[in-house]
């Protein structure tokens, strides 16, 4: 029986909802019988903040490792939370030496000019993972972005994506709850028969591309075969995702736990509105892969500070290290509420959301231009990782060999990612 086939009879032959959020009296059930027994699946999550920390008050000293460290100002919001996180410091952008590229490469820790290429990129960590995890999920992976006013795509700040595809090609995202809501919750009332024929027509257009592409192929040099190689990764991205939409069109969407929100939130009301979606995502395992570009500007905006996000990772004493400091504790305030979330949130086994999830909160820069000993911050039990520590990693460990090892406790056994020079094996459980 193919994977597909096993979890629609664990649907009730695609006729009943994926999930019931928010009943209490039946523990959340993902399936028809409350005799059946399921193992919760496991997630990841990055919520990444573009513009850094305020490094004097985040960041832990560097001489108190392990348990016993002295929880920094700017996180004093997550002290109920302290043996359930880990900060590791020391993680770098390897290849990535101007400020300006950081957030682009967060996740790939690719070399942008690789082969003299004027730009380049590669896969994500969390695309990495939706090719494993996000297989059994309606979606495979979910993005979400700010809606900050200042994205250029290339700032210090939180650019279009956090997320990049087999291609180094980026991966739109969800700009706004409400887009989120709807892509999460809200029912197409297109007649499914409409929606087999749409289908059924994308399918067509793209075995006639596919059959006109393997034409050419034939009469061209090796150099444009391997540009027509990416376009033909591309098809295979598209369908993929046709194979997926077909699987899934006659499976309802789970029920909304929470009414449509209003269109206009942003900054603070915004963020928190989005680890909610978060957390429901994951409820209602509609996905089991996401990422969370987090407005900055705006969040400044709602607290009423008038300093700018760029000029603020420039801090120095006064008005720009206050707004800096605020930022911090406005963004551990948040993580708090969202930990609690996972934690009271139950599987259909009676454990927590929280111990199948890995949740990763950190940034590309550590503050100002630098890239060097990136702010990182990990918690949730989905990734079998060691939790109440400050970890100090030695001089110029890629940031992505904690993103390898996530992968790997998440049960993705790739042998590398991006700049990776194997796991960090202080970091397991």
């Amino acid at each position: 029986m193919s994977s597909q086939q096993s979890r629609r009879r664990f649907l009730c032959a695609g006729t009943s909802l994926i999930a019931l959020p928010l009943l209490e009296s039946a523990g959340f059930r993902r399936y028809c019988s409350a005799s059946t027994a399921v193992t919760p699946p496991k997630r990841i999550v990055f919520l990444g903040i573009g513009y850094g920390v305020t490094q004097e008050t985040w960041i832990p000293h560097v001489n108190e490792r392990g348990a016993n460290y002295t929880l920094p100002a700017g996180l004093a919001p997550l002290a109920k939370h302290k043996s359930d996180f880990t900060l590791v410091q020391g993680l770098t952008n390897k290849f990535t030496e101007e400020a300006h590229w950081g957030s682009t490469f967060w996740l790939t820790g690719a070399n942008r000019f690789e082969a003299g290429a004027g730009f380049h990129n590669s896969i994500s960590a969390d695309q990495v993972a939706a090719g494993v995890l996000g297989k059994e999920s309606r979606f495979a992976s979910l993005q979400l972005n700010g809606t900050d006013p200042d994205i250029t795509g290339n700032g210090h700040g939180p650019g279009l994506s956090l997320a990049w595809d087999v291609r180094g090609k980026p991966l739109a995202g969800l700009n706004k709850p409400l887009a989120a809501y709807h892509r999460l919750f809200s029912t197409d009332t297109t007649p499914i028969e409409q929606r087999q024929e749409m289908l059924k027509q994308k399918r067509s257009v793209l075995d006639a591309v596919l059959d006109d592409a393997k034409d050419l192929q034939r009469s061209l040099g090796q150099t444009d075969n391997a540009k027509l190689d990416e376009y033909f990764q591309g098809l295979r991205d598209i369908e993929t995702t046709l194979t997926k939409d077909e699987q899934w069109q006659s499976i309802p969407k789970p029920p909304a736990p929470f009414s449509a929100p209003s269109s206009s939130l942003a900054g603070v009301d915004e963020v928190k509105l989005m680890y909610d979606l978060i957390v429901a995502a994951f409820q209602t395992d509609c996905t089991r892969v996401m990422t969370y570009r987090q407005p900055i500007s705006s969040l400044l905006t709602s607290l009423g500070i008038r300093v700018a996000a760029h000029d603020m990772s420039h801090y120095s004493p006064g008005e720009r290290l206050e707004a800096s400091q605020r930022r911090d504790l406005v963004q551990s305030e948040l993580l708090s509420g969202l930990i609690d979330k996972l934690k009271e949130t139950k599987e259909a086994d009676g454990s927590r959301l929280f111990d199948h999830t890995c949740l990763v909160f950190g940034s590309n820069i550590r503050n100002v231009h630098y890239l060097d000993n990136c702010p990182t911050l990990i918690t949730g039990g989905g990734a079998g990782i060691k939790l109440g520590q400050h970890l100090v990693v030695s001089k110029d460990t890629p940031l992505c060999n904690a993103w390898l090892t996530l992968l790997q406790g998440l049960g993705v056994n790739v042998p590398r990612h991006g700049d990776s020079t194997g796991i960090i094996k202080d970091l397991i459980a």
